[in-house]
């Protein structure tokens, strides 16, 4: 064994694996990286069921360096009082065990606790779950690993004349295993294998090196044992990747860097959703053309632009691109129409093709909304040839919002003005809010105020049956005009109806001030208040159904 003397006199005895220590920096880096790991872990677990916005990774990180500060605080006391190395192994050992036991757990917890706290919170539900799922499932192990720094500290320290250089080597090894860490979990083992797996790798690796440890020292060999045993379990139980895993009729459950996506059927309807608490993205009928929802009513837009009068082909940009919902409706309808789209998440792109009947033809770049627009702007005369008319377009569609996860990016007056500039005279943006609030200063007031800054003219219609409006904004009041008189001169009974109900329940918006531009626009925020709003009106539903059935009725109804 190695000595080394303690501020008390006492000697540390470090066994050979730890003489040079090699194994000691290999620690810090795996512990660095695996903490790192953890954090995008966590975001990717938390995302189906509270999003991926600023506001659930605020609560991740926050949550997560309380833990390491208390976990540094703990190492280093615990370190002075029993610098023995075997209680930072055995606590590495723990660590590796709780995080393989977090795929075979976790969802389940998220959902317990969502479950526990949507009939008690009226208010920041999603702040108050996300939180007491952070604490409940991640805290512990990287309280654990946050001690590993102070400890390994009085293990490498020889003196104080060397102190500073080992302190800066142990880290630069936490450091760079950190970067790793970060890289290794969004390009390669989330998008390769998934969440659920990669919990498991990096929890094999904090359980390898204990092991490593503990064999080298010839101690502990039935503890290690049951160790082996239990991330044994851990990998036959927890490889499984659903996370709505009380469906069991998905077409498809997968995940890309961007989103977990789940593709579902219902008849011959078929639905796309990036979440799981907070209802669909996408849905495409493949027999009736109108399907009642935000497609139809964004049908208008074309109208509005004159797509009936107009002898040159309708060209239509789509920010949001999706399944293609809305391309695929303008293709049923005006022929053949020029659509371009942009999508950031290519899976989707392709699931788009495989399962929504998204046309060949119809171009998708993988590509953020507004720096595809950005990109267009600084085209030469050239390059930008193929894209709309010269970059200009009849119809820009702005379909980017997801629940709560709102890109600030494509929400400010500097984004709209964007648009505008890219339409053609005459030309019409249409937006789809898919969160209806009803509360003065909503995030659908934020958004319409912003884009009354830099358009003339907004409107706005509610869509039945659901929680989006969709607003359309143009210049001049003729496209009014414009739009009843193509819906007069319109063929199809069925389009002309759902058009016409369009127009009965158009809305002049009175702009107020509330302008956001991107250096103030909080939208998470925003968002925030109008899913509680709309939490609190399913609570109110099952809870009536409570009163007046209890506990059988609310499993009724949802068992049927």
């Amino acid at each position: 064994m190695n000595k080394r003397d303690t501020e008390a006199g006492e000697a540390i005895s470090l066994p050979p694996i730890l003489k040079n220590k090699l194994y000691l920096y290999m620690t810090e880096f795996f512990a660095g990286m695996s903490v790192m790991a953890v954090e995008l872990g966590a975001s990717r677990l938390l995302a189906p069921y509270f999003s991926s916005s600023q506001i659930v990774w605020t609560i991740i990180i926050g949550t997560i360096m309380i833990a390491m500060a208390l976990g540094n605080i703990y190492g280093g006391r615990s370190a002075d009082k029993n610098p023995n190395p075997d209680r930072l192994y055995g606590r590495i050992t723990v660590a590796a065990l709780w995080i393989a036991l977090i795929p075979v757990v976790g969802k389940f917890l998220i959902i317990g606790i969502a479950g526990l706290l949507v009939f008690t919170i009226s208010t920041n539900f999603l702040v108050v779950a996300a939180f007491a799922a952070c604490m409940v499932i991640f805290v512990f192990p990287l309280f654990l690993l946050g001690t590993v720094t102070p400890s390994l500290v009085k293990y490498t320290v020889d003196s104080l004349s060397d102190s500073g250089r080992v302190v800066g080597n142990l880290n630069a090894f936490n450091t760079i295993g950190s970067i790793i860490g970060t890289f290794v979990p969004t390009f390669i083992s989330i998008p390769a294998v998934g969440t659920s797996v990669t919990f498991l790798i990096f929890a094999g690796i904090l359980l390898l090196l204990a092991v490593i440890y503990f064999v080298s020292a010839k101690i502990r060999p039935v503890k290690t044992a049951i160790a082996g045993g239990i991330f044994l379990l851990c990998c036959i139980f927890g490889h499984d990747t659903s996370f709505a895993f009380w469906q069991h009729d998905l077409t498809v459950e997968d995940e890309s860097i961007y989103n977990y996506l789940q593709v579902y059927e219902q008849g011959s309807r078929v639905y796309l959703s990036t979440n799981v608490l907070f209802g669909v993205q996408s849905v495409y009928d493949r027999e009736i053309e109108l399907t009642g929802m935000y497609y139809d009513y964004a049908m208008a837009a074309p109208f509005m632009a004159g797509v009936m009068t107009k002898d040159s082909k309708l060209d239509v940009l789509i920010l949001g691109m999706g399944t293609g919902t809305y391309a695929t409706q303008c293709r049923r309808y005006f022929g053949d129409v020029n659509i371009e789209g942009v999508e950031i998440d290519d899976k989707i792109t392709k699931l788009a093709h495989e399962y929504f009947e998204l046309p060949e033809d119809i171009r998708v770049t993988t590509y953020d909304g507004r720096a595809y627009l950005e990109a267009l702007s600084s085209m030469s005369d050239k390059e930008i040839a193929g894209y709309g008319s010269n970059g200009r377009y009849d119809v820009i569609m702005v379909d980017a919002y997801q629940d709560i996860t709102i890109p600030f990016q494509m929400a400010s007056k500097e984004f709209f003005t964007l648009v505008h500039d890219h339409l053609k005279p005459g030309g019409v943006m249409v937006v789809n809010m898919n969160m209806r609030g009803t509360k003065e200063g909503n995030i659908n007031e934020y958004l319409a105020d912003t884009i009354a800054e830099v358009f003339n003219c907004i409107y706005t219609v509610d869509v039945s049956g659901g929680t989006n409006r969709e607003l359309f904004a143009f210049d001049s009041r003729e496209s009014c005009d414009t739009f009843l008189e193509n819906v007069a001169s319109c063929t199809d009974e069925d389009l002309k109806a759902m058009m016409e109900h369009v127009w009965d329940n158009l809305i002049a918006y009175a702009p107020g001030k509330h302008v956001m531009t991107d250096d103030r626009a909080p939208v998470e925020l925003l968002s925030m208040q109008v899913i509680d709003e709309l939490i609190r009106e399913e609570v109110d539903y099952y809870k009536r159904i409570y009163d007046e059935k209890g506990f059988k009725g609310i499993w009724e109804l949802l068992s049927s």
